[in-house]
């Protein structure tokens, strides 16, 4: 079932009623602070109160016109949304990610995976896009442990042995495991950036052949990822169409991106939409929305990666909602932001894109 909305001048709010709370804390260490921080009443209180405030404070956020004509409504949406628990996602994951396998999975593999997730309320995509988060991580937090053994790496490159079993022997994607057999030659990160990204034709026949299996195989670390980005790009713009069909005025991404680059000289804060109406998602107020085109995985590294992002735009806008293409696990949380699925947008023009992609593969 899709949102349903509901317009009401927003002059019409009662805006005498917020009500501002303190409370003691106790400076702790260690994850019981942390914690506390992430569920604080306060903290999310403060989130909403500048969402609320967003269109008469001054000044005025970045990139929020002076002048909104006519000005702000209360467009009320309610998102019905389907998480996924810890424990399935728990469970998903082992049936998912192997060691070593860190590219495009054959067909059988696919059905193999398909095939134990029958009885587990998570569908393949979802758990396809948790697979490449699992990866992502791994790679993330193993990277320095490779980088260490650059040298034997690079000695049973020597010796013979191919990048693809190098990367299963150690359990690492592919590229990451050339650039440490680059590394144990001696070659600065910035070399190996270069000529990875730039120029891998100054590689000698076998490493440029060796480069290029590596990268076909590799669905973590490759250096191209345009079909990704792209993909991403059209999701966003799913998620445009949706918020206009709802009546909701909004500015995108690249609007913002363009006014920032001439009054500050580079992007500074540029979430995907800004809103321009005082939107309540299920209640809560939302000023700005950001798509994310995977799965809200409940793991260190991308949950880490994406609060970082959020706290940006709460300290600008207050609380906005972040809408996953693939779902998310319900032990997600984040500070300042509400997690939506895609279960009400129109996806055929997503649909639409990857099925000429695989045409054209």
């Amino acid at each position: 079932m899709g949102p349903l909305s509901l317009a009401v001048p927003l002059s019409e709010e009662n805006s005498g009623n917020r009500r501002s709370s303190r409370r003691r804390r106790r400076r702790r260490s260690g994850s019981n602070d942390r914690s506390r921080k992430e569920t604080s009443p306060s903290a999310k209180s403060q989130a909403v109160e500048r969402a609320l405030a967003r269109f008469s404070i001054n000044p005025l956020p970045m990139g929020i016109p002076k002048d909104i004509d006519p000005p702000p409504k209360r467009i009320n949406i309610q998102w019905r949304t389907n998480a996924v628990s810890k424990e399935v996602q728990r469970k998903a994951g082992e049936i998912a990610c192997i060691p070593g396998e860190f590219g495009f999975l054959p067909e059988e593999r696919v059905q193999e995976i398909a095939s134990k997730l029958d009885n587990l309320p998570i569908t393949l995509e979802q758990t396809l896009s948790l697979r490449s988060a699992l990866n992502q991580e791994k790679s993330v937090y193993s990277h320095s442990k490779l980088m260490r053994r650059a040298n034997e790496i690079n000695r049973r490159y020597g010796a013979g042995e191919s990048v693809i079993a190098l990367s299963k022997r150690f359990d690492a994607p592919p590229v990451n495991t050339f650039r440490a057999i680059l590394t144990g030659r001696g070659w600065s990160k910035s070399r190996i950036k270069e000529t990875l990204n730039k120029n891998p034709s100054k590689l000698n026949k076998h490493d440029r052949e060796q480069f290029e299996l590596a990268e076909s195989v590799d669905r973590v670390s490759s250096v191209n990822q345009t079909e990704t980005q792209n993909a991403a790009e059209v999701f966003e713009v799913v998620l445009c169409d949706h918020f206009t069909s709802l009546g909701v005025r909004f500015r995108r991404q690249n609007e913002l991106l363009a006014e920032q680059k001439v009054s500050e000289g580079r992007a500074i804060i540029t979430p995907d939409l800004l809103l321009l109406d005082d939107v309540r998602i299920n209640g809560v107020p939302c000023a700005w929305i950001d798509a994310k085109h995977f799965f809200g995985a409940d793991l260190k590294f991308p949950k880490k990666k994406t609060q970082k992002q959020v706290d940006r735009y709460v300290a600008e806008y207050g609380q906005g909602a972040i809408v996953y293409r693939h779902g998310f696990c319900g032990g997600l949380k984040l500070r300042g932001a509400t997690q939506l699925d895609a279960s009400p947008l129109d996806l055929k023009p997503l649909e639409d894109f990857h099925e000429k992609m695989r045409n054209e593969s």
